[in-house]
């Protein structure tokens, strides 16, 4: 089938079984409410098993006994217009690049909204200053809720 013919909103079965799962490209415009992000282009990257956000001026910081992190955000390439966010703290966890180096990243769980879905995600900071997209949905923020078309950009979306 050509992909040209598939329709934004055509419905898949997922590996579950499970009719009407929505399809969505390999590259969509996302929003992250929490954080203050009403979009921001990512990569739906199935070979990344983590979702991972571009952030700078990375602060650790308390309020009452709960560690928070506070950092800033540019959602669009090419942009001097940066966001200040802030989240709980979950955790440090060793990530491996797609160069195969072993980082420590701050960890935190934000909404994520694609289309008309919203739901929470695990998301890591770090810079992706030389990366083509300032966001990376892995894996497992996609398991279970949508197909992933290879060949389609902004199919749940509109750029």
């Amino acid at each position: 089938m050509n992909p040209t013919e598939y329709n934004p909103m055509l419905k898949g079965k997922g590996k579950e079984g499970r009719p009407n799962t929505p399809l969505v490209g390999w590259r969509e415009w996302l929003a992250l409410p929490n954080l203050g992000v009403s979009r921001i282009k990512a990569k739906i990257d199935t070979g990344a098993r983590s979702s991972s956000l571009h952030a700078f001026d990375v602060q650790e910081f308390k309020r009452g006994n709960t560690t928070w992190i506070r950092f800033s955000i540019y959602p669009m390439q090419h942009s001097s217009n940066s966001i200040e966010a802030e989240a709980p703290l979950v955790e440090y966890r060793q990530i491996r690049s797609s160069s195969g180096h072993l980082t420590s990243r701050p960890v935190i769980i934000t909404a994520v909204q694609l289309g008309a879905f919203t739901w929470p995600i695990e998301l890591t900071l770090s810079s992706r200053d030389e990366m083509g997209f300032r966001m990376l949905l892995g894996r497992q923020a996609v398991r279970n809720r949508f197909l992933v078309h290879s060949g389609g950009s902004f199919l749940a979306s509109r750029g």
